[in-house]
């Protein structure tokens, strides 16, 4: 009876390599996947296009460059988006000045002063404001936050009114809805993402270039300045374009800080009007007739599109850390 070498086992610490078929298997299901998100994107902008594209050649106005936004009668329809984008922009962008150095500076606490004790349950604080729903900051900013702001508004626009971005609006600056007031809002809204990505940002900075920084005699703002911040400066920029892509679509906390202001002005923090998105939700219960729906839904294209442009150079400068 003759006796069949037994196979060598596998040595110790190694794993078996897998079959080829599994692999093959594997990588099907993780390119299908990602192509199921492309595929998606490209239909919303598709759907959007489709249905925008009737009522924009219908449109009587400049859809660029007009301020009017008219579109009851379905015969004349007149719209454009300047005022729409100058309120977005100007809201966004003032709340972006305002959460990223806020942010960033929450995020090196975390990471090099505070006592690890603390920096846990604080980190976890600062996170849990991104559970709030946007309904409860548009409240709190509109009823608490807007009063409160009316002299400090005053204040700027009596010190700086000369400057155009805190001359006179077209709103009562006591009353604080403003783009002054959304901005702030929206700040808040957007300080836990920036903090949390700049916080593991920070956390990725390789030991030896702190512990070298400490070898040389440097201070801890030394340290900070030198190995930190040049290490994370890809990612504090990918952080504040995500929460920037976040500010222009935010929808209800704007609508109800902006709902006693439906028009804009010049460039003016203390402007009133609707964003994007505000001026769409406004007009939800009317989408009833094609080509008005079509009106809001070529805004919303263009909104589409910023976000989509701001989100890419996110992932672009995310992208450039790890390369880097």
């Amino acid at each position: 009876m003759s006796s069949e070498p037994s196979p060598e086992p596998a040595p110790k610490g190694r794993r078996p390599a897998p079959s080829w078929r599994a692999e093959m298997t594997f990588r099907s299901l993780a390119t299908a996947a990602g192509a199921t998100i492309v595929a998606a994107i490209a239909l919303i902008a598709l759907f959007l296009l489709i249905r925008a594209v009737p009522s924009v050649m219908a449109n009587e106005a400049n859809f660029f460059t007009s301020a009017e936004f008219v579109t009851g009668n379905a015969d004349h329809l007149r719209f454009g988006i300047r005022d729409l984008l100058m309120v977005t922009v100007l809201s966004s962008i003032f709340a972006l000045l305002i959460a990223v150095p806020i942010g960033v500076g929450i995020a090196l606490f975390l990471t090099h002063y505070a006592p690890k004790t603390l920096a846990r349950p604080f980190a976890m604080l600062v996170d849990l404001l991104a559970a709030v729903p946007s309904i409860v900051f548009g409240l709190w900013g509109f009823l608490v936050l807007a009063p409160k702001l009316g002299p400090v508004q005053q204040f700027l626009n009596d010190k700086l009114g000369w400057l155009f971005l805190f001359a006179d609006g077209n709103v009562s600056i006591g009353g604080g809805g403003t783009i002054f007031t959304a901005g702030i809002i929206l700040a808040v809204m957007i300080l836990p993402i920036i903090t949390s990505v700049s916080r593991e940002v920070f956390n990725l900075t390789p030991p030896a270039h702190i512990e070298a920084a400490h070898a040389l005699g440097a201070t801890k703002w030394e340290m900070v300045r030198m190995t930190v911040l040049p290490y994370g400066r890809s990612g504090v920029i990918a952080a504040s374009m995500l929460g920037l892509g976040r500010a222009l679509g935010e929808t209800i906390a704007v609508l109800v800080v902006l709902r006693t202001a439906t028009k804009a002005g010049h460039w003016s923090l203390f402007d009133g009007g609707y964003t994007f998105a505000s001026k769409i939700a406004s007009a939800a219960s009317e989408f009833s007739s094609p080509l008005p729906t079509g009106a809001y839904i070529a805004a919303g294209f263009v909104l589409f599109a910023l976000t989509f442009v701001v989100n890419a150079l996110a992932r672009l400068a995310a992208g450039g850390r790890v390369n880097g």
